[in-house]
């Protein structure tokens, strides 16, 4: 947990914008930091750009024909723009993509150490690493010599964590960890993420549309709306604004209410004014 004391920041993220295909504009003038050793959050619906900023960061925009065309990203004071993502994973930056992606045929112990491939430390250092991970995910070592592809969401979920954790990573960014998992499982993940977090001292940039969950352990939260940062704040804060409220956690001072029967109109009128 962070506390009050003066942070040092990891990444910057300057009023980017994006363009898919030269002519898609989906990220609008983003700006962002993250401190070490916080948990960030970027909250907002489906299409408000939480994924492509993720990708921004990881350089991983020109397998989808999507470019930074504005503004400049900083990790730890320098340049990453122009970084092909095996030079992000060198200095310490892996993202866990949306949709749990494993290598199917592999066991989840193959994926796992799939995870390490980069590494020189040695044998010793990263059979430690693994049983680390083991025990931050017993599930993991239950199910470690079955085919991935045969196990259950959830705990492809803890692999694709576990497999970034082998990379001895100083930030992870994770996209949208709770997509299509039962909530005991997304109370599971999130507290494994903050145990991560507080013993190893791994920073998270994570994307996320479940809001209600993600202030309940992040530090500091970035709402997007249509491409822009509409509202950001320490995360205790967010969850007691009104706004958030009534509009991403269902409720407000008559209570409980469905985002449908909110004009959206005037909620950009309210935060975008």
């Amino acid at each position: 947990m962070l506390d009050g004391a003066k942070t040092e920041t990891l990444l910057e993220v300057n009023n980017i914008e994006v363009i898919y295909n030269h002519v898609i504009l989906v990220l609008k003038g983003v700006s962002l930091t993250v401190p070490k050793g916080g948990i960030t959050a970027l909250l907002g619906g489906n299409g408000a750009g939480k994924t492509t900023t993720l990708k921004a960061v990881s350089n991983l925009l020109h397998s989808e024909r999507g470019e930074v065309t504005k503004g400049s990203i900083h990790y730890r004071g320098e340049t990453i723009q122009g970084l092909d993502p095996s030079q992000m994973v060198q200095k310490g930056v892996i993202q866990v993509m949306e949709g749990r992606h494993c290598f199917e045929h592999l066991t989840v112990e193959e994926n796992l150490l799939t995870g390490a491939y980069t590494r020189k430390d040695g044998k010793a250092a990263i059979a430690a690493d693994l049983d680390l991970v083991y025990s931050y995910f017993p599930r993991l070592k239950e199910r470690r010599k079955s085919q991935a592809g045969y196990t259950s969401g959830g705990e492809q979920q803890m692999c694709a964590i576990g497999r970034a954790l082998m990379s001895k990573p100083e930030t992870i960014l994770l996209d949208e960890p709770s997509m299509g998992l039962a909530p005991q499982l997304v109370e599971q993940i999130f507290e494994i993420v903050k145990s991560v977090n507080e013993k190893e001292g791994v920073t998270f940039l994570l994307a996320e549309q479940n809001t209600n969950v993600a202030l309940r352990y992040a530090h500091y939260g970035y709402i997007l709306e249509s491409g822009r940062v509409v509202m950001d704040g320490p995360a205790k804060d967010l969850r007691e604004n009104p706004d958030v409220k009534e509009f991403y956690l269902g409720m407000s001072d008559e209570g409980r209410k469905s985002f449908r029967d909110v004009r959206s109109y005037r909620r950009r009128k309210r935060w975008l004014a």
